[in-house]
């Protein structure tokens, strides 16, 4: 009997076993291949705008994703660096065979996870409760708690053109028995796709004809935690290209060829991660498309075409790739393709991310209709942690919206669903400027002390840090610069207007042309006698810069915060609350909000709907006091 039983050795699979087992959970993670565990069957990066945010909460929850990229990475890069803290983020090239190497490594490495490689068939479930799985080959294997990340492997197919394959990505094995058990169990499952661009031998591009494209000088890292750096050692560039019109006007003759548009796909794409002819069609005003070629590994000879994912028939793609400049004599290691799968509907499933139909099994990852290494792995460690917590009969960990990215994209799966393969975006999150790059450690790191996943040494490194940025706020209202020549010279190299009279470094730092950097120069005291890291500086900076924004932000946060105060009971009965709108009264029925703020935010539910339902709560409740 095992405590933990994670289905699927993906980001999300990874992330989950991880936890439990950190907590000391006997836990057992079921995969089809053992060596390809953290696989990256498409694009061989972790990051990217709100993505690389989810990375840095990962880490700051006491996750690994973000530590492992920065062992594998090949590039790093900080997007956004020009614009404001907001959109910061990272966004790292992999080796992604030394990424699943490092994988493997750490959890043979994990006290209490044992790795078994094998496809589940089926989910054993008596009472509304789930009792284990059982193998392809009859195997029965019993544990208290079960988490699905099956990602897209659930009765999956391989479409170009109208060619199809039942089989996973890379050619791995699908699973049908899975989702057969979820439609037994009542389920409702819907059909996504997805899809991932054609693979070229890199020696046989010609790199003349394309732009480069290098990462940053300074090497970057996602965790917050000492010594991980790059096992490679090295710096590999990407390159730019565009589409042609000549490549377009061939997808457009044949349009009836692609499985997209030719009737065989049956589940929906992804609307931000659209295939080129799918841009071709919807976006017919642009006269061509960025196309990146990113490196896979040191150990291949092979590009990674961006942009350029099709469902077309190889012979059609064949003549798509030679009109890309730079590939017109190239040689194709592998072409694109699309793929569909199984998910189930998310509204299936409470915030904390265990099903509503059935009790201690979670799912995670894109069975919840996400796509991306870094949501899978975002729900992987959410779903591990509150599996702990329902075995320790502990209160789930519910990450809100103005707490993290994390929080918006499970808030957002559960109260509106998803028809489409979901991704992150920065635009999703109305706190935004409180869920930067840089604070994600402040925000999340005492949640991963709490659930046992942060080591003692480094929560009282994270208390000292917090005491740092507001002693040394408090101390930069105190301390000025006089207005002396160096410093007007000093402030004039910064484009700043001199000053005529003492000036406080919080003032300066309010200036959108000032840095920390500059108030090093200006006061060079304090790179002596308050030898603080750069990470502090730079907290402090943004603090004071943005003061008025963040705290506009916390007050529209704090009003969001009574509303989820209010719990909904779980037993309450819609059909009795008058004065409700049909379709309101539907949705609240089908998702069964757990509060008011999350009621609140279901499409279809306005705000009158609200008033009466808060009214007839406080009713209810008092009425079930008084008997």
């Amino acid at each position: 009997m095992y405590d933990v039983v994670v289905v699927g050795g993906g980001h999300a699979g990874c992330e989950a076993c991880l936890a439990t087992s950190q907590m000391g959970f006997k836990t057992l993670l079921v995969t089809g291949n053992l060596n390809m565990l953290g696989s990256m069957p498409c694009n061989p990066s972790i990051g990217g705008p709100a993505k690389g945010v989810v990375v840095r909460e990962i880490d700051a929850l006491g996750g690994y994703m973000g530590k492992n990229a920065d062992l594998c990475q090949i590039q790093t890069k900080m997007l956004n660096s020009s614009k404001g803290p907001a959109v910061r983020a990272l966004r790292f090239q992999e080796d992604k065979l030394l990424y699943m190497e490092m994988m493997k490594k750490h959890l043979e490495e994990q006290k209490h996870l044992e790795l078994l490689e094998g496809i589940v068939e089926d989910i054993i479930v008596e009472n509304d409760q789930v009792q284990g799985v059982v193998l392809e080959t009859g195997k029965i294997i019993l544990a208290k708690t079960v988490i699905l990340t099956t990602g897209t492997y659930l009765d999956s197919r391989i479409l170009r053109g109208h060619w199809t394959s039942k089989e996973g990505p890379d050619g791995q094995k699908t699973s049908k028995g899975i989702s057969n058990a979820l439609r037994r169990l009542g389920f409702e499952i819907q059909r996504l796709k997805t899809g991932t661009p054609p693979r070229i031998q890199a020696s046989s591009i010609d790199f003349s004809k394309v732009k480069l494209e290098p990462g940053d000088d300074k090497v970057w890292q996602f965790s917050f935690d000492k010594g991980y750096h790059s096992l490679l050692n090295t710096k590999i560039p990407c390159y730019l290209t565009y589409t042609t019109k000549e490549i377009h006007d061939l997808i457009m003759n044949n349009l009836d060829q692609s499985a997209m548009y030719g009737g065989i796909v049956e589940g929906v794409g992804p609307r931000y991660c659209p295939s080129i002819e799918d841009k071709v069609v919807k976006f017919s005003d642009k006269e061509r498309h960025q196309i990146f070629f990113e490196p896979e590994s040191l150990q291949l000879d092979q590009e990674y075409i961006q942009g350029f994912s099709t469902s077309m028939p190889i012979e059609i793609q064949d003549q798509m790739i030679r009109l890309l400049p730079g590939l017109e004599n190239c040689k194709v290691i592998r072409y694109a393709y699309a793929i569909e799968y199984d998910a189930i509907n998310p509204l299936e499933i409470h915030p904390s991310l265990e099903t509503k139909r059935v009790q201690n099994l979670f799912t995670a990852g894109q069975i919840n209709g996400t796509s991306g290494y870094e949501e899978a792995a975002g729900q992987g460690i959410v779903a591990g942690i509150n599996a702990g917590k329902k075995l320790k009969n502990e209160a789930p960990l519910i990450l809100k919206r103005d707490e993290a990215y994390i929080g918006v994209m499970i808030d957002d799966l559960v109260t509106k669903g998803t028809k489409e393969p979901y991704r992150l975006l920065t635009s999703r999150a109305e706190y935004r400027l409180l869920l930067r790059h840089d604070n994600a450690d402040l925000r999340l790191r005492e949640y991963g002390y709490e659930a046992g996943l942060i080591k003692e040494e480094d929560f009282q490194l994270l208390k000292k840090k917090k005491a740092c940025i507001l002693k040394l706020c408090q101390e930069f209202k105190v301390l000025k610069v006089k207005p002396v020549a160096y410093v007007n010279d000093i402030l004039k190299s910064a484009n700043s207007a001199p000053i005529s009279e003492g000036v406080s470094l919080y003032s300066l730092l309010k200036r959108p042309e000032i840095s920390y950097k500059i108030i090093g120069e200006l006061y060079p005291e304090i790179q002596v006698d308050y030898p603080y890291p750069e990470e502090v500086l730079e907290q402090v900076e943004i603090e004071i810069k943005y003061e008025g924004y963040i705290s506009k932000s916390l007050l529209q946060a704090q009003r969001m915060h009574n509303y989820e105060r209010k719990i909904i009971p779980e037993d309450i009965d819609y059909d009795l609350v008058d004065n409700i709108a049909i379709e309101a009264k539907e949705k609240l029925k089908k998702i069964r909000p757990v509060t008011i703020g999350q009621a609140s935010r279901i499409s279809g539910v306005n705000p009158a709907d609200i008033s009466v339902l808060v009214v007839y709560i406080e009713h209810w409740k008092n009425q079930r006091e008084a008997k």
